[in-house]
């Protein structure tokens, strides 16, 4: 019965152990809830900077985001053409004086279809930025999503210079965004004035930059855009106007209704705009390659049209879609592999190592006179009894 009393104190030490266990316990305290944080849209960075080459700004560069307050006169085509905002800046070095816009798109797309609407044809070509043109004491050039249109009091030979220190200061997007429309690489090389070359994503711009059709016929609404240049041919300059639809079939459908318009003439209930009533009749031909719907006016005869017309060709680019990181079979499969490596490694070290440690005993044994093997050996047992 002796084991009675030793449960008994068990139970006792036990019962004073807990509640002294209980009391120094820490109490749990809530775990603190985790910290919201607001992802906010990068800042844009500054467009105009305070002072560049010997130039002041008399007030901080004005930011605008109101296209109205931007260019009153080319609300709907900046609109067309993805405006974002704007910095305008007056600056004085002197007695001299220099007004900046700078109008930030988008993308690079937008930013080279207002610098197309901006320049007139005829224009020189300057050095400046991307592209860059001048009429007198204005400038205007454009970089990456930014168009800059400066006029100076007084121009110099040294504007250009000063023009390219203010390009190097504004800052250019990444990615997708710095590239410019794909639709420009479908105008052939041959005969072509660059410096006439407009881009349009919707009837203001096509219009304001003098398209030759009717902007409800290329249908800007149902996603086309379009680009227009002239060639320099021998026998007179042709505009050669490219439209890119989202999808063959609907660029098929564009092709009939322009050629019918063509075709049709100026008639009184669909008259024609001025650049094809200026155009050679003979010269007009439309043709479709894909997407894209091709059409050429002018004063160029029918031949030199029609060759101009033939080098419009569509290519497809086909690009590599990044596929996914390793699957797990994969690394299933990779892990099998490493450890059936590991195995045999492991095996041949095994085969190697037991034949040089064997090998190397048998040598021993065969150097003292001795078989290689040690069953040939007869074990004696020697008692050394003695009387």
């Amino acid at each position: 019965m002796r084991w009675i009393p030793i449960m008994a104190c068990s139970a006792a030490l036990l019962a004073s152990v807990v509640p002294s266990q209980a009391q120094t316990a820490p109490a749990k305290t809530p775990a603190p809830q985790g910290a919201t944080h607001l992802m906010l849209p990068p800042v844009p960075k500054k467009l105009l900077p305070d002072s560049f080459a010997g130039w002041v700004a008399s007030e901080a560069p004005k930011k605008v985001t109101d296209v109205a307050q931007a260019d009153p006169a080319s609300v709907a085509a900046l609109k067309e053409y993805d405006f974002t905002d704007a910095e305008l800046a007056s600056y004085k070095r002197g007695g001299e004086t220099l007004d900046l816009h700078a109008l930030r798109f988008h993308d690079a797309s937008g930013a080279y279809g207002a610098y197309s609407f901006y320049r007139q044809s005829g224009w020189p070509k300057e050095e400046i930025g991307t592209g860059a043109t001048s009429n007198h004491n204005r400038v205007l050039f454009w970089l990456g999503n930014t168009v800059v249109d400066a006029n100076f009091s007084h121009i110099s030979p040294m504007s250009g210079s000063e023009l390219r220190e203010l390009a190097a200061q504004i800052p250019v997007p990444d990615g997708s965004r710095a590239l410019a429309p794909p639709i420009l690489s479908n105008l052939p090389k041959q005969s072509l004035d660059g410096q006439t070359t407009h881009y349009a994503l919707g009837p203001a711009g096509y219009v304001g930059a003098g398209g030759v059709l009717p902007p409800d016929l290329v249908s800007f609404d149902r996603g086309a855009e379009a680009v227009t240049a002239t060639y320099s041919l021998r026998s007179g300059p042709a505009t050669l106007t490219i439209i890119d639809y989202p999808t063959p079939q609907m660029a098929a459908a564009q092709e009939t209704r322009i050629r019918a318009f063509i075709k049709a003439g100026n008639q009184s209930q669909s008259p024609w705009p001025k650049p094809l009533v200026d155009s050679d009749q003979a010269s007009l031909e439309v043709r479709r390659s894909g997407p894209l719907v091709a059409l050429v006016s002018g004063d160029a005869i029918p031949d030199e049209s029609h060759k101009l017309l033939a080098m419009v060709h569509f290519e497809t680019d086909l690009t590599s879609i990044p596929q996914p990181m390793e699957s797990e079979i994969a690394k299933t499969s990779k892990l099998l592999l490493g450890i059936a490596g590991l195995v045999i490694i492991g095996a041949s070290a095994a085969v190697l190592l037991g034949f040089f440690l064997g090998g190397g005993r048998a040598l021993y044994r065969l150097a003292r006179g001795k078989p290689i093997s040690s069953v040939y050996d007869e074990e004696f047992t020697s008692l050394n009894l003695r009387d």
